[in-house]
């Protein structure tokens, strides 16, 4: 079981202006031109189409366990349906999976081949707690991913 959370909001606004709104608030960044990263009036960093938007709140500094934030719009009679996915970036995903194989067959070497249980347990352990620790990290990051989103398609477009 991986770290990810799933979601579906229902909005009063219209798909046309969810994704507006969102639009106004995410930016493409170029993260080779400093002078793109910096704009303090925008929340999230991605790209917003037509049908649904690839984004992540913006942060100011890097952080392991953001998650990237997959939403797909549909409109219906009353406003619109949002579908929303929160993972962890594919780098992230790599490193905890990595780690966790490692160590896990780190384990299985000790307790099957050199039957060193002190060693196998110690192996098995750090496994269990790198990724209970990624679990805690990524939840409390999808948390305040969120409410910054959430606060954001309640605007009902204030502007």
């Amino acid at each position: 079981m991986l770290p990810f959370h799933s979601e579906t909001l229902v909005s009063a606004l219209s798909k046309a202006e969810v994704l507006e709104q969102l639009n106004k608030q995410t930016r493409e960044v170029d993260f080779l031109d400093k002078r793109s990263q910096y704009d303090q009036a925008v929340l999230f960093n991605g790209m917003v189409g037509k049908h649904g938007f690839r984004i992540s709140k913006v942060v100011q500094k890097g952080d392991s366990f953001l998650p990237l934030i997959l939403g797909k719009v549909e409109d219906t009679a009353r406003g619109s349906i949002l579908f929303l996915q929160y993972r962890l970036f594919p780098g992230a995903l790599f490193f905890i999976v990595f780690w966790s194989i490692v160590l896990l067959a780190f384990s299985a070497f000790y307790f099957a081949v050199l039957q060193n249980f002190l060693f196998g347990g110690i192996c098995l352990a750090v496994a269990i707690v790198n990724y209970l620790l990624a679990i805690f990290f990524f939840r409390r990051q999808v948390k305040i991913s969120r409410n910054a989103f959430h606060q954001l398609i309640n605007l009902q477009m204030k502007d």
